[in-house]
């Protein structure tokens, strides 16, 4: 039961200890609002909870941070403790706690999927895994490895790259056939039997059994070159060199063909710096990092905590997760992955041998977050002094945002801000906003309207940066300078404008209460930096723009034909294949499309051509 204590702290003192029992179960940590500031779990709530009594106070961790913001505590008894881990995901995936463990990247990591489940398989990147009777491989924390990946499987093994599923109307390959990019199963250039043999090569290399997949490649080679197929037998020649070349790339650290995640993990003051090493069939395929500031409780505790935030729905479970130390929950969550992904999953510490050499690396890695972060807020202090010297600031600008205006004509006219702290893009400030006041070109009114909604939004919730720059020259200056003394801001911020001018001229800068722009050399790291954040806020404002621009262009007369909605819509479209050839039909051969009939084959018709009879 919660206890609420609105002026003052809340007490975890004897009396209420007493009141607690020591089942499994989740505890809820409140503020005065009744605002979720913390979700925790406990195999003994009493024991847990006592913990944070013996917390000392005074100091300035976020566990002590916490407890002097906390006003009730609430708690939910569980039967077992995997129903308390899995009551704890789901409160926290609810209400998202402030001071929570929350792994904002963990869905951004690229996997490899193939799409055994089709007729004919094809290989794509995706960023979900589903339950859809695909194999996906990864994760691969790095982007442009798993590209690089993609591109070798693409070329050894030129797969179908299209979606469709079906190929019962293809009369001619498609352009990656003449490139020689694809095998055109849509036209019966290869045999299913062929092609599958080519998927179960791809298999093979995503697996890491690129020693098995050698064996047959040179078995096919063999019996090519015996029945006097050269050509055939040229293509597995080609295709054994590129795989043995990606064989003397691989880091192989062990001699298992086991899949591992390594979790190192390093507390130095108050941060704890966690590296993971993905280990597949043996070869290291990449690592992840991560930075957190001070989070609550202990080592053990915040273990217990990340783990499964780190292995929710979506992320490849491996068979063997090896760990720096033990927790309370260790057991349980194993038993859940288990059970979660249909396999056997074992959480390790390991004492000896060659995981605990993987734990060192794993660790070493996580040390290094720390070197390349204190190495970063070196650069960073020294590029934040350069710009405030260069645009004459009172002081350093840690925050900066950027406005750009994107219009064409003066529709679907967009205002795109983004904003970057301390040298890095922060995209939850990132903003669109449509323009409602104007039609017709006009930047400065265009650039007032933004701005008077971003200085409304900034009064109200806070946020301002300490640096506003504006895509433009002298007029856009002006017209900022303008919105801010009519917003009457408490504390408004700096405000600079860039503008590229002539190749020969180069960028130009603008402040307030100067007459001449200021110049800065072509390689100035400060005048790179700003350019860097102009043009993310262009590239940001042309890419909502563009998708607008491609929606009104894609807005079919379709849309205002009474009984015609997206499937119908989809249905036709996909049966003629475009509107023009839509247009050009006969009421008959409209109405076999399903779904439509002659009546409403006739109402298609007399809306796409009204002065035709129907």
């Amino acid at each position: 039961m919660p206890r609420r204590h609105d002026n003052a702290p809340f007490q975890l003192d004897r009396e209420f200890l007493g009141t607690v029992t020591e089942a499994p179960g989740v505890y809820l940590m409140r503020d005065a609002a009744g605002g979720v500031l913390y979700v925790g779990k406990a195999v003994n709530l009493k024991k847990r909870l006592a913990s944070y009594a013996r917390h000392p106070g005074g100091d300035h961790t976020k566990t002590a941070m916490l407890l002097a913001r906390v006003r009730a505590i609430e708690t939910i008894i569980t039967r077992t403790e995997k129903e308390a881990l899995i009551l704890e995901a789901s409160l926290i995936k609810q209400h998202r706690p402030k001071y929570n463990v929350i792994l904002r990247d963990d869905k951004n990591y690229p996997l490899i999927k193939v799409t055994v489940q089709e007729e004919w398989p094809r290989v794509v990147m995706t960023r979900r895994r589903q339950r859809d009777g695909a194999r996906y491989f990864g994760p691969f924390a790095s982007a442009g490895a798993m590209w690089d990946t993609l591109r070798l499987l693409n070329e050894l093994f030129p797969l179908r790259r299209c979606k469709a599923g079906t190929f019962s109307r293809q009369s001619r390959a498609c352009l990656n056939f003449q490139l020689g990019r694809c095998l055109a199963p849509c036209v019966g250039r290869i045999s299913h039997a062929d092609y599958l043999a080519m998927v179960e090569g791809v298999l093979l290399i995503l697996e890491g059994k690129k020693e098995q997949l050698l064996a047959e490649l040179t078995r096919r080679m063999a019996q090519a070159a015996q029945e006097l197929r050269f050509e055939e037998a040229a293509f597995y020649r080609d295709r054994i060199g590129s795989v043995r070349q990606t064989l003397e790339k691989q880091v192989v650290l062990a001699s298992h063909r086991r899949d591992q995640d390594v979790f190192g993990l390093v507390r130095q003051e108050n941060g704890v710096a966690l590296a993971v090493l993905f280990v597949r069939q043996g070869v290291l395929s990449g690592q992840q990092g991560y930075f957190l500031t001070d989070p609550v409780g202990d080592d053990a505790s915040f273990l217990g905590e990340l783990l499964p935030r780190f292995y929710e729905p979506g992320r490849v479970v491996p068979n063997e997760i090896l760990i720096p130390f033990p927790f309370d929950e260790m057991a349980t969550i194993a038993e859940w992955l288990s059970e979660r992904e249909g396999k056997r999953v074992t959480m390790i510490v390991p004492q000896r041998g060659d995981k605990t050499r993987l734990l060192e690396m794993a660790a070493a890695n996580a040390s290094q977050l720390f070197a390349d972060r204190e190495k970063k807020a070196h650069s960073w202090e020294a590029l934040a002094g350069t710009l405030m010297e260069a645009l004459q600031m009172a002081r350093p600008p840690s925050a900066i945002e950027c406005l750009d205006i994107s219009n064409l004509g003066g529709r679907q006219a967009v205002g795109s801000l983004v904003r970057f702290e301390r040298g890095e893009a922060q995209r939850s400030g990132y903003r669109h906003y449509r323009i409602r006041t104007r039609e017709t070109p006009d930047d400065y009114a265009m650039m007032a309207e933004v701005l008077a909604r971003r200085f409304k939004r900034a009064k109200e919730e806070g946020g301002l940066p300490d640096l506003l720059l504006l895509d433009g020259g002298k007029g856009q200056l002006n017209v900022a300078v303008q919105a801010v003394a009519e917003a009457a801001l408490a504390e408004a911020p700096e405000l600079a404008a860039i503008a590229k001018e002539r190749e020969a001229e180069g960028e130009k800068l603008f402040r307030p209460g100067r007459k001449n722009p200021i110049l800065l050399p072509r390689h100035s790291p400060a005048l790179l930096y700003l350019m860097r954040i102009r043009d993310e806020a262009h590239r940001y404002g042309i890419t909502f723009h563009k998708r607008l621009r491609t929606k009104a262009t894609l807005a079919s007369a379709l849309d205002d034909i009474p009984g015609i909605g997206p499937a119908k819509k989809k249905a036709l479209l996909s049966h003629f294949g475009s509107l023009r050839v839509l247009t050009a039909a006969a009421p008959e051969e409209i109405a076999v499309v399903p779904g439509v009939g002659p009546t409403l084959a006739k109402t298609i018709k007399r809306a796409l051509q009204p002065d035709q009879p129907a």
